[in-house]
């Protein structure tokens, strides 16, 4: 069995990771933090193997080297951290001997929705990632959208249409690399993305959708016994499903 805690427990997110920790037949779900518990003392009490984080931007990295303190692999799903903190993380696994990962997206369909769109980049001149999410998410873009912007524009030169005119200030959106990145804010949604694709005549559409935060725990499942069987530090669920650049 292995020993799993959880911060960020009654979340959206959290609390369907929650089930799915405890439905899992070889985790010990040794129990939940949120804002107003102290962290230290359950990881102090429960020794978990693992620390699943899905809380908010501020608390994530602290919440993961508090982990690494207690010898445990902080597995984190919040979206929003800085490519430092990513680092400085890492660095903290890699001195404590323990494994670790940092995903923007643990929904299997969302990383295999990217390793697709990975292999359409060099057929198509321009590209353009619309994500959309819950009204309530803190960040935007989300992490999702702007690793998926990232990739694609490491591939090859795109195409990105600057108009002459603009009438309503950022209505192109953002841009990374020539990809254009665009964030929706809804009611009723949980996290959508489309990335399309243009080529004179036509275009491609990669889409996933989230229906349910449920979604998430089979990838925070496979991630928890991945990282606890081989202690090593992963960037994105695709190094642990063999879905990276440069294992695809």
């Amino acid at each position: 069995m292995i020993r799993v805690a959880l911060a960020g427990h009654r979340g959206r997110a959290g609390a369907e990771v929650a089930l799915a920790l405890q439905a899992a037949p070889d985790v010990d779900y040794v129990g939940g933090v949120g804002r107003a518990d102290d962290l230290r003392t359950l990881l102090d009490r429960t020794r978990p193997q693992a620390l699943v984080d899905f809380t908010h931007p501020g608390a994530a990295l602290e919440n993961g080297l508090a982990a690494v303190s207690a010898g445990a692999a902080p597995i984190v799903g919040t979206s929003g951290l800085s490519s430092d903190d990513v680092d400085r993380l890492q660095a903290a696994c890699e001195q404590a001997g323990v494994g670790g990962i940092v995903a923007p997206n643990f929904a299997v369909g969302a990383v295999v929705m990217i390793w697709l769109a990975e292999r359409a980049a060099p057929f198509f001149e321009a590209v353009e990632v619309v994500e959309t999410h819950h009204a309530g998410k803190l960040d935007a873009p989300s992490g999702t959208a702007l690793a998926t912007a990232r990739r694609l524009a490491a591939l090859r030169k795109l195409s990105y249409n600057r108009p002459e005119k603009v009438s309503l200030e950022n209505s192109r959106g953002g841009e990374e690399g020539g990809v254009g990145v665009h964030s929706l804010r809804l009611p009723g949604v949980v996290a959508d993305q489309e990335v399309l694709f243009g080529l004179a005549g036509q275009t491609l559409s990669i889409a996933h959708r989230t229906t349910s935060r449920a979604a998430f725990g089979p990838g925070v499942l496979l991630a928890i016994r991945r990282i606890v069987a081989e202690p090593r530090f992963h960037r994105g669920l695709d190094e642990v499903l063999g879905l990276s650049s440069s294992e695809g």
